[in-house]
């Protein structure tokens, strides 16, 4: 098995592309090791010293590290330890994904948030998952569209530029109801 590694925009993550398929569909983060128990692969990955975090998406693996913990000390042991779960046949996860990851919002405003999410959907995440992360709406209140970001994008030094300048533009052009864009932390 051959694993190609990428950088991403977040100096603090990489991503791992194991050429297998890692979930059938939707996204899956885990901002801790204390939340991986769902996930044979996360919770492997975070045996290794200096892991931060670990996010799976359809065809690629993001892990971020500690800071003072250099890539070439855990590069090679998270290689190993996504090496060892294929060779196991173990799930990536023992429950499916949760689906588009996006929250349910009903009311007068749902009009706008089924064409917010139809753009994030069709515009914004598969741009973001070539980077190794994924951007969830989480809410939608007097104009202001909530996003939550994962995987590479949350803790990325460019994560603002991209929620301003890219998202927040694309989503106004389209939607005259949309003013602003904010992150969220959950």
């Amino acid at each position: 098995m051959f694993i190609q590694t990428e950088a991403t925009p977040n100096p603090a993550t990489l991503k791992f592309l194991p050429g297998n398929t890692v979930l059938g569909s939707g996204t899956a983060d885990f901002p801790s090791k204390d939340t991986s128990e769902k996930s044979p692969l996360a919770s492997k990955i975070f045996q290794v010293e200096g892991v931060a975090a670990v996010f799976l998406g359809t065809d690629f693996i993001t892990v971020t590290k500690n800071e003072e913990i250099d890539w070439d000390h855990i590069k090679s042991s998270i290689l190993g330890s996504i090496m060892e779960h294929y060779q196991s046949g173990e799930p990536a996860m023992t429950e499916e994904a949760t689906g588009s990851g996006h929250a349910t919002h009903s009311g007068e405003d749902s009009e706008i948030v089924v064409q917010i999410k139809d753009l994030l959907d069709t515009r914004v995440r598969p741009a973001v998952a070539q980077d190794g992360g994924d951007i969830v709406f989480h809410g939608f209140e007097s104009g202001v569209v909530y996003l939550h970001m994962q995987g590479a994008c949350a803790g990325c030094p460019s994560s603002t530029l991209t929620l301003k300048m890219g998202i927040e533009n694309l989503l106004r052009h389209y939607i005259p109801e949309v003013l602003e864009v904010r992150p969220v932390a959950i």
